[in-house]
């Protein structure tokens, strides 16, 4: 019995992670974002998608209950600036690929944020695809530090950003 509560009470302490979504040939697994400080006007999402049908799908925008507009955004570094500029035309998810949005790469771009992102909160959102239609999904907010969907802290880095 002892061992059950214990387990249980590692279970109940580790963070819940976003359910995955599934609609037609299309799962979406892990959305999260990183908290904001006050005055920020953008956050990112970022989450993995895979397309398990025998034809290609595009990703071609999405909402979010915290912000006025979303879009898809790519990031490089060009000469030690990081860069982010919007991707055109739609994401294609070819059959059986699996395309991972991510920090320092490819991301939803949520613009004019209405209120800052608290960290452990979620925030509701879609994508829309251009066969699959709209998916529902829902961010967990990790730490404004955080590398990935558990929270965990980025390690050094950093560069400056640059909207085109």
């Amino acid at each position: 019995m002892r061992t059950i509560t214990t387990l249980l009470a590692i279970a109940l302490a580790l963070p819940a992670l976003a359910a995955d979504v599934v609609k037609g040939d299309i799962k979406v697994s892990q959305p999260w974002t990183r908290a904001t400080p006050g005055g920020a006007k953008v956050a990112v999402g970022y989450l993995t998608i895979t397309n398990t049908g025998k034809t290609a799908d595009k990703l071609i925008g999405g909402t979010s209950s915290a912000a006025a507009s979303v879009e898809i955004h790519d990031m490089t570094m060009t000469d030690g600036v990081m860069r982010m500029r919007r991707v055109e035309g739609g994401l294609e998810i070819k059959p059986g690929e699996t395309v991972a949005l991510k920090p320092g790469g490819l991301h939803m771009m949520m613009i004019d944020i209405t209120a800052p992102l608290k960290q452990s909160e979620k925030v509701k959102g879609a994508l829309v695809f251009e066969k699959a239609g709209t998916i529902e999904i829902v961010y967990d907010i990790a730490g404004i530090g955080a590398s990935g969907p558990d929270g965990k802290a980025a390690g050094q880095g950093g560069g400056h950003h640059k909207h085109h």
